[in-house]
């Protein structure tokens, strides 16, 4: 009796550990990283770029390349041209998003060349319109106004794009660190950038609105747009704060945020509360977007621009999935991997975008 007791116990000890390691872990490894699934929702792709593509294939990437005004890219209908031609390259692979330029916005038939502009970019496969911080930063009306986000004459096309369903992709305005001097800002890129451009460091350009009109522009518009489908880029340029950013998203529900150029941002909260931020993610699993935010520009070489992207995508799944210790070359704190569990991981990396971008990566 016994002896058939013991050998019971022995034998559901054996169940119950081949039951536990046959059960899948509640997170992803970094073995995952190739085989899951991934969507970059924010890059910027300028010519054929057949070494970097093979590189997105490899390492499980679908991307959605953005149009956008910007003087140091090619002009917009280059940049039309090359997105169709990576998108019928590579119909599983990419997607892209139109814009428009609104630096002669108040000029007469402005309007309506935009509107049928935006038509044929979408008829042609674009999946969302890009709006840009020119618009309150760089846009003046003749009487030497600000053009802000919420002004009247972009109406019609906000009411049409949120008619149709057609997303709205919006940088508005720039990170909080714009708005503070060098010494001041929290990450050492930022430093970098502002004294690259330093047109865009608004500390020194007092004449343009402040950082809180520009967020208080942009959320007049989505007021105003209640059904509007709106994707905060640069995590709705709240990236500062994590409180922020989910008052912004419980604010306005239709309303989702990406992490291009950002998430650095959150791996600095992280070095202070990883607890907080990683409470974020998961509160919010289903409003967030994986993005970077990779701009490949003509003068840099194809194979280096892979080399650039495969570095990225590997650093943010380590701080997004990891459990390690990690350092950043933009602060000087360490921080924590999230260990984000599968299902958050999922939504953030390619479920959330699949659902906001239906038409894409068939």
């Amino acid at each position: 009796m016994i002896l058939a007791l013991q050998r019971f116990l022995i034998c559901a000890g054996m169940i119950l550990a081949v039951g536990v390691n046959a059960a899948e872990p509640a997170t992803y490894g970094a073995g995952d990283f190739s085989r899951i699934e991934k969507i970059d929702t924010h890059v910027h792709l300028h010519g054929k770029l057949p070494v970097f593509m093979a590189r997105a294939r490899w390492d499980g990437f679908r991307l959605l390349t953005i149009n956008v005004n910007y003087s140091v890219f090619p002009p917009l209908d280059r940049q039309l041209s090359d997105a169709l031609a990576l998108k019928k390259a590579y119909p599983d692979r990419v997607a892209f998003a139109t814009t428009f330029d609104a630096s002669d916005s108040n000029s007469k038939g402005w309007l309506a060349r935009t509107q049928r502009h935006l038509i044929a970019t979408v008829k042609q496969g674009a999946v969302g319109v890009k709006v840009w911080k020119d618009i309150g930063m760089q846009q003046r009306d003749p009487d030497g106004r600000a053009v802000m986000i919420d002004d009247p004459l972009f109406t019609p096309i906000f009411d049409a794009l949120e008619e149709r369903g057609i997303v709205v992709l919006g940088h508005i305005g720039e990170p909080r660190n714009a708005w503070l001097p060098l010494d001041a800002m929290t990450t050492s890129g930022d430093r970098e950038y502002f004294t690259q451009h330093p047109q865009y460091h608004m500390f020194a350009h007092p004449e343009w609105p402040s950082y809180e009109e520009q967020i208080a522009a942009r959320d007049r518009l989505l007021d105003r747009h209640r059904h509007l489908e709106f994707v905060g880029l640069h995590l709705a340029s709240l990236e500062w704060s994590t409180d922020r950013i989910a008052e912004f998203l419980r604010r306005y529900p239709l309303a989702t945020v990406d992490l291009a150029a950002r998430l650095v941002h959150l791996k600095l909260q992280a070095s202070v509360d990883p607890a907080k931020v990683r409470q974020f993610f998961i509160e919010h699993q289903d409003r967030i977007l994986y993005a970077t935010d990779l701009t490949r520009l003509l003068d840099q070489e194809d194979a280096a621009f892979a080399e650039e992207a495969h570095r990225v995508w590997t650093d943010d799944w380590s701080f997004l999935a990891g459990t390690q210790t990690l350092r950043s070359d933009e602060f000087a704190a360490s921080f924590q991997g999230l260990a984000l569990p599968r299902e958050v991981i999922d939504k953030i990396y390619s479920g959330n975008a699949r659902r906001i971008f239906p038409t894409a990566w068939r």
